[in-house]
Formats: structure tokens, sequence, C-alpha cells
């Protein structure tokens, strides 16, 4: 069996997804915590060591959760959460340029004192460049989600692949926290997600991989060194595809 870490990377350009949980405490939904952003950036300086380009699309959840505050309108509610994305992105660029990663954060809300306005062609050309471009505050408008971002993002930045890092080993017919009988894809169809309505991303995120044939793969982001192993092809996690599963 050849070495994981000589491996050679599968994919040129990824994008990948963080839900807000990806920056809390352990054991806690809210806040940030400099540990699990550490985590979150010792594994993307991997990905960039390989040579591979990467984006990141980051939630808020840990911070706002907009569909949980029912007393505020929902437009307004919206715009906080995307705000708090702004906030995750900020400290994660924060963590990657303390590990001397050089990285840009481009935001759908312009807000010139903290960040570019996200401009395709500019995210690609930092993406040659090296730097990881972490992109903040969703679409820039209400209704759509993080995961809708993310795959409108993949797409025009031309990536290979969009991986879905969360707290769990892929996609199970059930949450595997509540159901010991669940049972987890090595790889499956958008069809079959849409169908079954499995928790991989929301339906329009999935609708727009399958149109335009992007794939996803969703993996432990909690194990250190996963990003890396997703990127060099080693089968972890699910492959969400268009293929026969």
């Amino acid at each position: 069996m050849s070495d994981p870490a000589s491996a050679r990377p599968q994919y040129h350009r990824v994008l990948l997804k963080l839900s807000g949980e990806a920056f809390a405490p352990a054991g806690d939904e809210m806040g940030i915590s400099s540990e699990a952003t550490g985590l979150v950036a010792r594994q993307l300086a991997d990905v960039v060591d390989l040579g591979i380009q990467c984006a990141v699309v980051v939630g808020g959840g840990n911070i706002f959760r907009g569909r949980q505050a029912p007393e505020i309108d929902r437009n307004r509610a919206d715009y906080i959460g995307m705000l708090a994305t702004v906030m995750n992105a900020l400290a994660l660029q924060d963590a990657l340029e303390k590990i001397h990663v050089p990285s840009r954060v481009q935001t759908a809300i312009t807000m010139s004192q903290i960040a570019e306005p996200f401009v395709p062609l500019r995210a690609i050309r930092h993406l040659e460049k090296g730097r990881v471009v972490i992109f903040a505050a969703g679409l820039g408008v209400p209704y759509f989600s993080t995961d809708t971002c993310a795959a409108q993002r993949a797409l025009e930045i031309e990536a290979d692949a969009l991986l879905k890092g969360t707290k769990v080993d892929g996609v199970y017919t059930a949450d595997p926290h509540a159901d010991p009988a669940a049972r987890r894809f090595d790889e499956i169809r958008y069809v079959d997600v849409l169908r079954e309505g499995y928790q991989v991303m929301d339906a329009t995120a999935i609708s727009l991989c399958m149109e335009n044939d992007l794939p996803i793969i969703v993996f432990d982001l909690r194990v250190e060194g996963n990003i890396r192993r997703v990127v060099v092809g080693e089968r972890i996690g699910t492959l969400v595809h268009g293929g026969v599963a």
C-alpha cells in the first residue's frame, strides 16, 4: 500500500464548506474556539503545501442562527447570520496567517475595511498565487443557505470538488449519534440524496452540484489530516456524485 503522505493530489482546486460548528469549542455549539479554528487552519496548510488551490465557505451558526430567532424579521435575521459568517472568516484568516499561510477574505456584502468584495476572477487569481480564499456573508441575500453559497462559489471558481467537513464521517441513513442502526454510504447519487432527504446539504445546493456534475465529499473534519486524505484520494467519508452507486 502506498504511503498517504507521498500520494499525489487528486484535485487541482477545491472548495471546503464549513458550518459554524467547525469553529465552536468542543462540546459546545456556540462561540469561537482558537483550538477548533487552529485545527482547520493546520489542515488547510497541509493542503496548500501539496500545491492544491483551496477556497472555503464558512457558516455562522456558532454565533447566530437566524431561524431560531422567530421574533426577528426573517430578512433581517438572515443578514445578521451573514455577519456572523464574517466573524468566523476573520478568525480563520487570523489562524492561517499565524502559521504563515497567506489568505484573503471576500464577502458578498461590502465591508472594505476588513475584507475584499467577492469578485470571481480576483478570487481565482488569489488561488493561483497559493492563497486560501475565504468566502463570507453567504450569497449576500436572504433565504439562501451557506450550503447553496458553497455550491455556487465552487462553480464560479471552477473547483474540481466540493468538500463538506462535518462532525460525522459521511452520509448516513439517519443521525448516527441518535440511531446506532444508521448505515453509512461509501458513495451515493445526487438523486438518491434528494429523494430520500438525507442530511448532506440543502436541496438547492445538491441540485446545483447535480446539474453541473460537481462531486461532493462529506467527511469528518475533526480528525486531523482528513482534508489531506480526501484531496489525495483516500476513500474516507462519502462521495456524492451522479454515477451508479
